[in-house]
């Protein structure tokens, strides 16, 4: 009884915090920044790598994010660093395998995973919002699908803005989160959008 009523508290408590990325190591950042970086630059020129590294960065960060329920659950999990370090890691390998599928399904649905992330990261993770960033998603994965040679490169050069811009906050704490974030992602986006547009016209 006394776990389950802990298991309920870490819910509670993970549905209205902010979602950040300080508890990851600095090594494991520069990785995510550096993916970040070949995703916003080269993203449509390796689309079937793009879509790995997209669906790993969900399902890493996501994994990350459920580490405190699993650790309520599991007391060996939270005492284990090896296990600390390896649940993201599979979670990521778990949803990037799904990047060598059909590129309809992937693309529709990267498009729709990071419109949660980019919601839960920026306006927290109450019910109402993620159902607002969900129905948001699902109709810009929609769009996405008919569009494909666009939407990939723009999808996979904000992916690539979104990662990087959450490495940069993470290894610069003294830049203001709130402040930057948005401005960041959209820069970074648009960067990787007008170099992927010039760079693949022809293919």
């Amino acid at each position: 009884m006394e776990n389950l009523t802990q298991v309920n508290k870490t819910i509670e408590e993970f549905k209205h915090m902010d979602l950040d990325l300080t508890h990851y190591e600095t090594w494991q950042m520069w990785a995510v920044g550096g993916a970040g970086l070949a995703l916003m630059l080269i993203g449509y020129k390796i689309k079937k790598i793009a879509f790995f590294i997209i669906w790993f960065l969900l399902g890493y960060i996501a994994s990350g994010y459920l580490l405190p329920i699993i650790n309520s659950a599991l007391s060996e999990v939270a005492e284990s660093n090896f296990w600390q370090g390896l649940i993201p890691i599979l979670g990521g390998l778990l949803l990037g395998l799904m990047g060598f599928m059909i590129e309809k399904i992937c693309l529709g649905g990267a498009v729709f995973g990071l419109t949660l992330l980019m919601t839960a990261q920026y306006f927290g993770t109450e019910i109402q919002t993620m159902v607002i960033g969900g129905i948001i998603g699902a109709v810009l994965g929609g769009v996405a699908v008919m569009m494909m040679k666009p939407a990939t490169i723009i999808a996979t050069s904000i992916a690539g803005g979104y990662a990087l811009t959450l490495a940069i906050l993470a290894l610069a704490p003294e830049l203001d989160a709130e402040t930057w974030f948005w401005p960041m992602i959209v820069g970074f986006g648009a960067l990787g959008s007008l170099i992927q547009f010039i760079s693949c016209k022809h293919d």
